[in-house]
């Protein structure tokens, strides 16, 4: 089945639920984990507010590092093991770029479900990595319990 999969990873409760369900289908299939944390870049920002780009730079990899470490712990504590890999740039990128590089068959993603205005702002990550991938995707989506209670 899946040999490789890769779980992006972010800290976030949907990424944590995404992990998750990633960690119980590479056990299932004894399959190699990799788990990616991708550091938008945001430096231009930074730089031209006046801040010390070294230092906020220092600051966001040392925050990302720890996200990554925590989703470490997390597969550990699901007696899986797992390589990390902490990148920079644009996350679409990097998922496409890491899923290549690792030769996944499998990239789960946490979704956090948006609505109104907010969904029409952003650009869909999932569907660009539809036509990006050559993989099965796994967007795993964790609903409010009220939203499961009127699901039925």
């Amino acid at each position: 089945m899946y040999e490789n999969i890769l779980l992006a990873y972010d800290g976030t409760r949907e990424c944590r639920f995404a992990l998750r369900e990633g960690a119980y289908i590479a056990s299932h299939c004894n399959a190699k984990v990799h788990l990616l944390s991708v550091m938008p870049l945001s430096l231009g920002v930074s730089v031209g507010e006046g801040f010390n780009a070294g230092t906020i730079l220092e600051n966001d990899i040392e925050q990302y590092r720890k996200v990554l470490d925590e989703g470490l712990e997390r597969i550990r504590g699901l007696g899986l093991d797992a390589e990390g890999h902490l990148v920079s740039g644009d996350p679409t990128e990097q998922i496409v770029r890491a899923a290549h590089e690792h030769a996944a068959d499998l990239v789960v993603l946490g979704h956090v479900v948006r609505r109104g205005l907010a969904r029409w702002w952003r650009s869909s990550v999932g569907s660009t990595l539809l036509d990006e991938l050559g993989c099965s995707i796994l967007i795993a989506i964790r609903r409010p319990v009220e939203a499961d209670k009127t699901a039925g």
